[in-house]
């Protein structure tokens, strides 16, 4: 699967509503580099009601600036959710379903943790 084929697809519940689109996904860096890179993981995707682009790195609590395009971008990733990978239940041509009970998180990032 490539990753760019997710971008875009819609996600829904498992009963069945709708709670997006993927705009982004979100990668953990496992262990000791393998090379000159460290290994990369998916560890989830950014699901948005509301658009379907990327936040451009708004996503960060510490970004404010340009105030203006900062404050339209955070506007218009309201109710923006991250889906850990764990709970993806299925991957079909034209949707994404989440396994019963998955939980939503937050999809905003700390800029301590970068």
């Amino acid at each position: 699967m490539i990753l760019s084929d997710l971008l875009g697809s819609p996600v829904l519940t498992a009963e069945g509503e709708r709670v997006g689109e993927v705009v982004d996904a979100r990668f953990v860096l496992d262990g000791p580099p393998d090379g000159m890179l460290a290994a990369a993981r998916l560890h989830g995707l950014v699901v948005s009601p509301n658009s379907r682009s990327s936040f451009a790195g708004y996503e960060r609590t510490g970004v404010d600036a340009p105030a203006l395009i900062a404050r339209y971008l955070r506007w218009r990733a309201r109710g923006s959710v991250l889906v850990l990978w764990t709970d993806l239940a299925s991957f079909t041509d034209d949707v994404i379903r989440l396994r019963p009970g998955a939980m939503l998180y937050s999809p905003r990032l700390d800029d301590s943790e970068v």
